[in-house]
């Protein structure tokens, strides 16, 4: 198999996040980021990593077990080759979710995985680079993620909600942006307004550590 892209790490892990939080995962990190967010926590995905063939990458994605694989950066769908990446795994039979940022166009993407999609809210100081259209081109079973760091980003993401501009079918997950808003007081918010979102914790962190890698 022809092609090649720049991995940061591979690892396999309980994930941390989205629906599929709590379950053994495959992850394959990808290097490189066009976005610098505040509460960036794999900073080290900018620039760390080396050229590996991605029939390589599927033999140890293979040898792992662990079919239930999360593509991930860093922003992975910065390289061309992710695209081949996502199609080759699908075609291995593994189930496969795709983590970026809103700031890179999704075109292309295999329609058999499951995209997560972060709305960048105002506190990651980042929202003005999301592409318009992408929000909209969620399909059911896709997922679209705020991380909150405070009030003002809630009530953004509150609007968005509220506004109907999440397709029908996806689903919407509010996460704190850990160590700077507590999980309690993003949930009493939730619950005051009633919202029809999922509270999300990163529930590695609580596992294993804010700071170790690998997990």
């Amino acid at each position: 198999m022809k092609g090649a892209v720049i991995v940061n790490e591979i690892f396999t892990s309980i994930q941390g996040e989205t629906v599929s939080a709590g379950r053994p995962c495959t992850f394959v990190r990808l290097t490189g980021c066009n976005l610098r967010c505040s509460y960036c926590d794999t900073a080290y995905a900018f620039h760390e990593g080396h050229e590996k063939p991605i029939a390589g990458i599927l033999d140890e994605v293979s040898e792992r077990g662990v079919r239930f694989v999360t593509v991930t950066g860093g922003e992975p769908l910065l390289q061309e080759g992710a695209f081949d990446l996502v199609a080759a795994l699908l075609d291995r039979g593994c189930e496969v979710q795709v983590e970026t940022s809103g700031a890179v166009d999704t075109a292309g993407l295999d329609p058999r995985a499951r995209v997560i999609l972060d709305v960048k809210t105002p506190g990651s100081g980042e929202s003005g680079r999301m592409i318009e259209g992408l929000v909209p081109g969620l399909r059911p079973g896709d997922e679209a993620k705020f991380v909150i760091v405070d009030r003002a980003d809630y009530e953004f993401a509150r609007s968005y909600v509220r506004a109907g501009r999440i397709p029908r079918g996806v689903t919407v997950l509010f996460s704190p942006a850990h160590a700077e808003l507590e999980p309690k007081t993003l949930a009493g918010w939730i619950l005051a307004d009633a919202l029809d979102v999922r509270l999300q914790l990163q529930i590695h962190k609580y596992i294993w550590g804010a700071e170790r890698r690998g997990v």
